[in-house]
């Protein structure tokens, strides 16, 4: 009875624990993606004040469908990337961030997913007003090797990103394309970026995400430009 009654007592302190804390979790989750959607915008070093402010003030969030038609009453927060993702891409419902420069020039800042060597990776592709070069990016990851996929969190990785081109010449969709230095290809040097030494499944895991998460965005680009 002892055991019974103390077991029924700690199940119900955590139970009201979890709801006490839930608020705070929810807004922890939600800060640590606006820190990092600002991130791929390249700003960095932010407070939690800041960040929310900046957030507030200059970013507009919207869901778009596959067609390019931004979809009304839909929040980013409704939707889950792994399963639009896995979609055929006119079935899609994706989140679009836009960000809202000083001068009146906007940023669009569009989340990826996909899956590494152990898990899952992510992250957000900001791109200049042309829609065509990608401002900057951002990745993160569950469980990658450290010193090895894991570098795709890393800022050296990231950074070779800026100025990159998903269009060619002929507006052919080509993507940002990660491939070791030593790959033969016919792309030019501003549709890839170099692998992470040793990490060649985390390279392929994270080439893939941007080309099917990228894909989707495509047709609202085209209207944007319209």
């Amino acid at each position: 009875m002892y055991s019974i009654g103390l077991s029924i007592l700690t199940a119900i302190v955590l139970v009201f624990t979890s709801e006490i804390l839930k608020p705070q979790q929810e807004f922890n989750l939600a800060l640590d993606q606006k820190t990092n959607i600002l991130k791929s915008l390249l700003i960095y070093d932010k407070s939690a004040q800041e960040v929310e402010k900046i957030y507030s003030s200059q970013i507009e969030e919207i869901v778009v469908n596959g067609e390019g038609e931004i979809v009304n009453g839909e929040k980013p927060s409704g939707l889950v990337m792994k399963e639009e993702v896995a979609k055929p891409v006119k079935d899609r419902k994706l989140p679009v961030y836009i960000f809202k420069n000083s001068d009146g020039s906007k940023n669009y800042v569009v989340p990826l997913y996909g899956v590494g060597l152990w898990g899952p990776v992510w992250g957000f592709l900001s791109f200049e007003k042309d829609l065509n070069t990608v401002k900057g990016a951002y990745f993160d990851h569950k469980g990658e090797t450290p010193g090895l996929g894991a570098e795709i969190a890393e800022k050296p990785f990231q950074s070779q990103f800026i100025g990159k081109k998903i269009k060619d010449e002929k507006n052919n969709f080509v993507s940002v394309n990660v491939l070791k230095t030593t790959i033969k290809s016919p792309l030019a040097p501003e549709h890839r970026v170099d692998a992470i030494s040793g990490g060649t499944l985390t390279s392929d895991g994270t080439n893939n995400m941007i080309k099917n998460s990228v894909e989707g965005y495509l047709k609202y680009f085209e209207k944007i430009k319209e």
